[in-house]
């Protein structure tokens, strides 16, 4: 299935670009107040001060987190529609329908301790993401469910940095999400200010990402890259935030180049 399909399937592939109506009540729901909500906006306009005016790294604000949200949803849909069971809600007792939100809320808010400061700032984001969780979470669940998501949501937060292992399906998804957004348009701010580190130039020959059903797993993940530069984003950043996410055998990855006018170096590599 291509991006092209999503509208089609009624458990769509997303395009990086696009918000979604999901067939999930409640996902919805939570979607729509975080999405409207000041504080957060807030937060993803002051994250990336740091990250880029100040670090000249790639951006780290509301463009990065509406792809993180939007891939880490797409994978849940389809490591779901492929059979994996998700354990964090579950183990937790609340609802199925309450892991979808875990990841969603995650990823909108795995990023904001970069308003301290890009270096550790996962273990920055714990205590600022937990005061925004207890004014939001309290709006859609009761005082004992509220604590097991935001115990869940804050696990998935500080999992997406490398050091540390997810021990829930959830979780995995935003480790593997956040690595997932890797366009040329990612790096497009600090490149233009004269950025020209690896992760910036290999960013730049990522030309297109897409999520479909694999033939062999639930989730291909297909890159098409400019150039060979490519390749360290795809195996330096990717591969390393794909190992230790207990979804190794679930995401086939498959990087292509597809620049037809130059020699090509790399013509396809697979993790």
């Amino acid at each position: 299935m291509s991006d092209s399909a999503a509208d089609e399937d009624p458990r769509r592939v997303y395009s990086p670009d696009n918000d979604h109506n999901f067939p999930d009540e409640k996902l919805n729901s939570v979607l729509e107040f975080i999405l409207d909500d000041e504080e957060i906006t807030a937060y993803l306009e002051a994250q990336n001060v740091n990250a880029v005016d100040r670090m000249r790294y790639n951006d780290h604000g509301a463009k990065h987190i509406e792809i993180v949200r939007n891939r880490a949803l797409c994978l849940y849909d389809l490591l779901k529609a492929g059979g994996v069971e998700f354990n964090g809600a579950r183990q937790q007792g609340l609802d199925e329908e309450d892991e979808s939100v875990i990841v969603a809320l995650a990823a909108m808010l795995h990023d904001v301790g970069h308003v301290v400061h890009r270096d550790s700032h996962a273990y920055y984001s714990i205590p600022l993401a937990a005061d925004i969780l207890n004014r939001v979470l309290p709006e859609f669940y009761d005082v004992t469910d509220t604590v097991r998501m935001r115990g869940e949501v804050l696990h998935a937060i500080l999992c997406h940095h490398r050091s540390e292992t997810p021990l829930t399906t959830e979780a995995g998804v935003i480790r593997v999400a956040d690595a997932l957004d890797m366009e040329h348009g990612r790096s497009r701010i600090p490149y233009e200010h004269g950025g020209r580190g690896i992760n910036t130039l290999s960013s730049q020959a990522i030309k297109r990402v897409s999520l479909q059903p694999g033939d062999t797993t639930p989730v291909m993940v297909e890159i098409e890259m400019t150039n060979a530069a490519g390749v360290y984003q795809v195996d330096n950043l990717l591969k390393a935030k794909l190992k230790d996410s207990g979804l190794e055998e679930e995401i086939r990855i498959v990087a292509l180049n597809t620049n037809e006018n130059h020699e090509q170096l790399v013509e396809r590599i697979e993790l």
